[in-house]
């Protein structure tokens, strides 16, 4: 009978990520029993003490300290989970890596394509395997879709349409949150959202060469916050007082991928209607796919003259079979961030990167700076090709 080494888990930032990174590092052993590891929760980490109080209690971590620096020193810790605001990840993943502590770290990465390349250097040259939190590639049927790809089905790829539409910033009483400051955030939407879908272009269709964008900022002011309000939902008061959002609520980006093909990629926060509308359509010169996070078990195939046919995903897409015995029984977000996991996971017990490296997250960071310097220039912009292990890009 083989050996099942655990793996002690550190957890930086106790929030909703968090938990979510914790139920999946406990769901692998079910759905991936063949690992050769298992994920112990070990430690948290988290300046708020009720934060801590559920590490333990509710999630099952057998310790609790309130500062990350402390967890990094600690030995037993094999890995950690960096799913703190974003400006601390540059701060945090950096001291992981001179700690030579492994990472899953969520995305944006950085605030900007340079703390991103600082990341992905920082690990590389720790000798450390990471892992980017781009859970969408991880959907069975963006799986199907990119073998469908690859293998010819919808002939050469000339052009690609990203769209990731969300409602979660479009109450003008939204409070003005780290999110809206450039110091804290970086970039709004284009990091928050668009990011993702840059990554997910790039995985299916190839690298990304160069971007001509616009962004604009619709809701410029907003009511200050409560001591508590952290989340992308936390809402303010009509008399509260109030202050400037700094970053783009939306962003138009036109772009030429590597092999020639022409991308549109479109992202709002502010938009009504769309709660998580995050899609993705690929043309080629013998049919076209389009998937949607929403319907995120459909994949939509047009290879023949009568247009387009609904696919369910199945046992055959991707990592289906682990999660459910048929099509039509369906999958969800928890699932993608266990299959994250899984390749993380994998990655630190065979000791080479197979989730999205960091470079992957600073693939995408090159993507957000270029498309905010072209808004900035009303100029073509050329994106920088990145060095280090990328995964499918």
């Amino acid at each position: 009978m083989d050996v099942v080494k655990n793996l002690n888990v550190g957890l930086i930032s106790v929030g909703w990520m968090g938990r979510l990174h914790s139920r999946a590092y406990l769901a692998t052993a079910h759905h991936y029993p063949e690992l050769p590891v298992r994920a112990v929760l070990k430690c948290a980490a988290d300046p708020d003490a009720g934060s801590r109080s559920h590490a333990t209690d509710t999630l099952g971590y057998q310790e609790v300290v309130s500062d990350y620096r402390e967890l990094l020193a600690d030995p037993a810790i094999d890995l950690v989970s960096i799913c703190a605001p974003n400006f601390l990840h540059h701060e945090i993943a950096l001291a992981a890596a001179s700690a030579g502590k492994p990472f899953w770290i969520e995305k944006p990465m950085g605030r900007s394509a340079q703390e991103s390349r600082e990341i992905a250097e920082a690990a590389a040259g720790a000798g450390i395997v990471t892992a980017v939190g781009f859970n969408y590639r991880h959907a069975p049927a963006i799986a199907r879709a990119r073998q469908l790809i690859r293998d010819g089905a919808i002939g050469e790829v000339t052009n690609a349409r990203v769209a990731f539409l969300a409602d979660y910033s479009s109450d003008p009483l939204g409070a003005l949150t780290w999110r809206f400051e450039r110091a804290r955030a970086g970039s709004g939407v284009l990091g928050d959202l668009l990011s993702h879908g840059f990554d997910l272009a790039q995985y299916l269709v190839g690298p990304v060469v160069r971007v001509s964008a616009d962004t604009e900022t619709y809701i410029r002011r907003r009511p200050l916050p409560s001591a508590d309000a952290a989340s992308h939902f936390s809402r303010g008061t009509a008399d509260a007082p109030t202050g400037d959002v700094e970053n783009e609520d939306y962003a138009i980006v036109t772009a030429r991928f590597e092999n020639g093909a022409i991308g549109v990629f479109e992202s709002s926060r502010i938009a009504v209607g769309p709660h998580a509308e995050y899609n993705i359509e690929v043309y080629g010169t013998r049919g076209s796919l389009r998937w949607d996070f929403q319907r995120l078990n459909e994949l939509r195939l047009a290879d023949t003259p009568s247009g387009y046919r609904t696919i369910m995903a199945g046992p055959a897409f991707g990592e289906f079979a682990r999660f459910q015995p048929g099509a039509g029984t369906s999958m969800g977000f928890d699932d993608l961030k266990t299959i994250e996991a899984a390749l993380f996971l994998r990655s630190v017990a065979e000791g080479r990167q197979v989730a999205p490296s960091a470079a992957d997250g600073w693939a995408a960071a090159e993507m957000v700076d270029a498309a905010l310097h072209s808004a900035e220039t009303r100029a073509w912009v050329d994106v920088p090709r990145v060095e280090g292990t990328t995964i499918g890009i």
